[in-house]
């Protein structure tokens, strides 16, 4: 019997569910951890005194948890899972603890760049823990409950964030995060013991992770800070834009010259890893601009309250579960299973169109319908992108590769809310604008005009999706893990 045998029947119905609940926890972590903050910011700012800064809580987490998403990846594929997810649950544990007791702001942005170093591991060391134990098919059957994490953590997230900074402590909002941390640790190192080994020899190429962290925190400070900080043709911003190019030619140059470079060619070139990457990189950050954008013309055009402008915003979060879960039923039982994905995109671009031409003019529960729709085809693509990418790659690539999808498609959100920023800021108030006060000063017909274009180049970014998912080469799914 082989060694991949013996770990297959080792593999009992529960030790998969006690290793998918420590999966759980862990994503939870990282999930919860980017709604809980956003409610007690203005707190968190009146009681240390320094609104300033108040940003750099957000930016310093994003930083740190995106650039080092591959290093976890490839270092999985070189250690193993559970030592790199141990490591990742307790520096974001620890980061937490220092979040909490932090007594300014400078110490507060610097322990949720500690934390975000930890959170930059969670979610893809998950999703590749998950590849290791299940084939594709039996694989899907999971990631409704992963789906559901990030939408519990999206409607959550806020509440629990607001409650802790009006009637406790904002340090709550960090402390909750050490059961949660406890229960994920307890778990997985347990279980994970029981995962198969398929590590090969491997060397980290430690220029090209340095190039690559360098290039995404620039690019990424850039397109953060770009309109809103600073105009963007500032110096601070043209200089982080020239350093993201430069890193970016040193760090291509590393993937062609390197022995062995950080993101091997051979996933890069893949059609499957490059189309379902793109995919989910367009789709993903359509969601998230989306999310950020929509209470603002909710409030702003529409004339909701924030209480009713929260509550609206619920059915683009639950129709992400349901498009995940009708995405994941389709690969189990259908061989062409990317055609109802395809079928659910088209669907959306056209709510989407229809919200940029007529969302205005409807009635606030059609608008909510569209809302569903919309973001039932983007959840189509989440779970499909992160099973074809998985079953495309050799197993000892498993770790890089969904670490790689997890980074672009990061990358891809930040770019899109940048995107989605300058028309809003632009259009309304102009560049160095505060977009917290959109929906209170600007014009409501202004503010219309505005959004059609917000909700236009959403739809720009739902057909790019909708491209590579088409063009995405359709392989059948391996029958064993």
């Amino acid at each position: 019997m082989s060694s991949l045998q013996r770990h297959t029947i080792a593999l009992a119905s529960k030790d998969i569910r006690s290793i998918l609940l420590g999966l759980i926890a862990s994503m939870l972590l990282a999930a919860l951890d980017q709604t809980i903050v956003a409610t007690a910011l203005p707190t968190i700012g009146r009681d240390l005194g320094d609104a300033e800064n108040l940003p750099w809580i957000v930016t310093a987490y994003l930083l740190a948890s995106t650039v080092v998403t591959p290093l976890y990846g490839k270092l999985s594929d070189i250690h193993g899972r559970r030592i790199m997810l141990l490591i990742a649950i307790s520096i974001f544990n620890l980061g937490s603890i220092f979040c909490a007791l932090a007594p300014t702001m400078v110490t507060l942005a610097v322990a949720r760049g500690l934390q975000g170093i930890g959170g930059g591991g969670l979610i893809a060391l998950s999703q590749t823990i998950l590849a290791d134990i299940l084939p594709p098919k039996e694989r899907a059957h999971y990631q409704v409950y992963i789906a559901t994490v990030f939408v519990t953590s999206s409607l959550a997230g806020p509440l629990l964030g607001g409650f802790f900074a009006q009637h406790l402590h904002w340090s709550f909002i960090f402390w909750i995060n050490l059961p949660i941390g406890v229960l994920a640790f307890t778990v997985t190192n347990a279980k994970l013991k029981l995962l198969p080994r398929n590590e090969r020899p491997h060397q980290l190429d430690y220029l090209g992770s340095v190039l690559l962290v360098v290039g995404s925190s620039a690019l990424m400070l850039a397109l953060s800070w770009g309109g809103v900080r600073y105009a963007w043709t500032s110096g601070p911003i043209l200089g982080l834009v020239t350093l993201a190019c430069v890193a970016g030619a040193g760090f291509v140059a590393r993937l062609l010259t390197a022995p062995e470079p950080l993101i091997p060619l051979s996933i890069l070139k893949d059609q499957v890893v490059y189309s379902a990457t793109l995919s989910a990189c367009f789709a993903m950050g359509t969601l998230i601009g989306l999310t950020i954008y929509v209470p603002i013309f909710l409030e702003g055009v529409i004339g909701l309250d924030p209480s009713q402008s929260g509550v609206t915003m619920v059915p683009l979060m639950v129709g992400t579960v349901v498009g995940a879960t009708l995405s994941s039923r389709s690969m189990i039982y259908f061989r062409h299973y990317k055609r109802a994905p395809v079928g659910m995109m088209a669907v959306s671009l056209v709510c989407c169109l229809a919200i940029s031409f007529y969302g205005t003019l409807l009635p606030l529960w059609l608008l909510e319908v569209l809302f569903v729709l919309l973001s039932m085809g983007i959840g189509t693509v989440l779970p499909l992108s992160t099973l074809a990418i998985q079953n495309a790659v050799e197993r000892h690539q498993l770790g890089i590769a969904t670490a790689s999808m997890n980074f672009f498609r990061s990358l891809g959100g930040v770019l899109i809310v940048a995107v989605f920023g300058t028309i809003v800021l632009g259009g309304t108030v102009g560049s160095g604008g505060e977009i917290e006060s959109l929906a209170r000063g600007a014009d409501s017909a202004h503010l219309a005009a505005t959004f059609r274009w917000v909700f236009a180049a959403a739809s720009v970014g739902l057909l790019l999706a909708s491209v590579f998912l088409g063009a995405m080469e359709e392989r059948p799914l391996h029958p064993s893990a």
